[in-house]
């Protein structure tokens, strides 16, 4: 059995845990100000500007582990750009201070009832995961299949670039009333 641990009990956190769950792990929250990780992965399904203060407060605890960002660095006063530099990305960032630690994109191109459901539309819910680490994308991937949602790799780490493009995207369809929370985008395998 896998151990995951996940910082952030909102909706996608508690999505996210129901997936792996579902999956058969055993699955831990914690807070970003406080608490043990305990998990081989660990899901930082909290809000872009959290990062730094995970890293700051539990960076020892992560070194060796499966680190998945699920963040989208939007400018949530304006919803028109995002906020790290062009050609870059939060997980690209993440990973540089978390050298010690194999860092992953993933859950940022679903909604949390796109999890919840499985479902897209009439399409099954995909999640697309980036990193440069082979093995640790595979421990993701097949927790994500054990759980009843598809995972796709979708490259190296550089691909988080246009992932977190995507949930932009979809961020700003989804607030604009174009789109529902519940709907998003569909991959056809």
């Amino acid at each position: 059995m896998t151990n995951v641990t996940i910082f952030g009990s909102g909706n996608m956190g508690t999505a996210i845990a129901g997936v792996l769950e579902a999956g058969g792990a055993s699955v831990d929250h914690v807070g970003s100000a406080g608490g043990t990780v305990t998990g081989d992965v660990v899901v930082l399904a909290v809000p872009y500007p959290a990062l730094d203060a995970i890293v700051a407060s539990h960076g020892d605890q992560l070194a060796g582990r499966v680190v998945v960002d699920i963040t989208n660095p939007l400018d949530f006063s304006t919803f028109d750009s995002l906020v790290v530099a062009d050609g870059s990305s939060a997980t690209a960032e993440l990973a540089a201070k978390l050298p010690s630690s194999s860092v992953l994109k993933a859950f940022n191109t679903t909604f949390a009832a796109t999890l919840a459901t499985k479902k897209v539309g009439d399409l099954d819910t995909t999640v697309l995961i980036a990193g440069d680490d082979a093995a640790a994308k595979q421990t993701l991937a097949d927790l994500i299949d054990a759980g009843g949602v598809h995972a796709v790799d979708a490259g190296s780490l550089a691909r988080a670039h246009e992932l977190e493009a995507i949930g932009f995207l979809q961020l700003t369809l989804a607030a604009g009333e174009k789109i529902g929370w519940t709907g998003g985008f569909g991959v056809v395998r």
